[in-house]
C-alpha cells in the first residue's frame, strides 16, 4: 500500500509540472545581454555573456534550485561532457536563483570544478522569460529548466525547456557541433 501512494504522489507531482514546453526565448532572437556573479570551482568571478561569446558560442543554461535531485544530475552530466563543449568551441554555464554562496559549493560538489554555474537574478529571469511558474500561474521566483546555445553573433540558434534534465546536454552539444560544422 505504501509503495502505491508514494507512486501516486510522484505521479502527482509530475502532471503539476509540463514536461516538455515551448522555449521561451525563440531561435533567432538576440539574447538579452548581462553580467552576473558566477563561480567556479568555488572561486567568484563576474560572468559577462558579451565578453564570452567573443570567444564563440556560449551554452546557457538555467535550473530551477542547486542541489535538488533533477539539478544535480544535471549538473553532473554538464560536468561529464565539459570537454566536449570547449573542444567545440563553447562556453558552457549555468544559473539558478541561488545565491553566490550556494553557487560556490554547488560548483564543486555537483559541477565537479568542471564548468561555472552563477546567478539568475530577477531580471535575468525575467529577461529571458524563463519564469517557473505554479499550476496556478503564479511565479516561484525560480527559473525553469531552460536551455540555450547562443551564437557568437549573439542570436539564440537552440533553446529547449523540459523539466527533465535528461536531454539538455544532448540537444545543446549538437546544436554546437552543429555551430562548428557550418564554419
Amino acid at each position: 500500500m505504501k509503495r502505491v501512494i508514494i507512486g501516486l504522489s510522484v505521479a502527482l507531482a509530475a502532471a503539476a509540472i509540463p514536461a516538455a514546453a515551448p522555449a521561451d526565448l525563440p531561435t533567432g532572437a538576440g539574447a538579452p545581454q548581462f553580467t552576473t556573479q558566477g563561480a567556479l570551482g568555488g572561486k567568484v568571478f563576474n560572468f559577462n555573456l558579451a565578453r564570452s561569446l567573443r570567444k564563440g558560442p556560449v551554452v546557457l543554461y538555467f535550473y530551477p534550485k542547486s542541489f535538488t535531485e533533477g539539478c544535480s544530475l544535471e549538473a553532473r552530466a554538464f560536468a561529464q561532457a565539459s570537454q566536449d563543449f570547449k573542444a567545440a568551441g563553447a562556453t558552457l554555464i549555468g544559473l539558478s536563483a541561488d545565491t553566490i554562496q550556494v553557487q560556490q559549493d554547488f560548483s564543486r560538489k555537483e559541477c565537479g570544478s568542471k564548468f561555472p554555474v552563477g546567478v539568475a537574478t530577477p531580471a535575468i529571469i525575467g529577461s529571458y522569460d524563463v519564469h517557473l511558474k505554479k499550476p496556478d500561474g503564479t511565479q516561484t521566483g525560480l527559473s525553469s529548466r531552460t536551455s540555450y546555445v547562443i551564437a557568437r553573433n549573439g542570436k539564440v540558434v537552440m533553446a529547449f525547456t523540459d523539466m527533465n534534465p535528461n536531454q539538455h546536454v544532448a540537444r545543446t552539444l549538437a546544436a554546437v557541433r552543429a555551430l562548428r560544422a557550418k564554419r
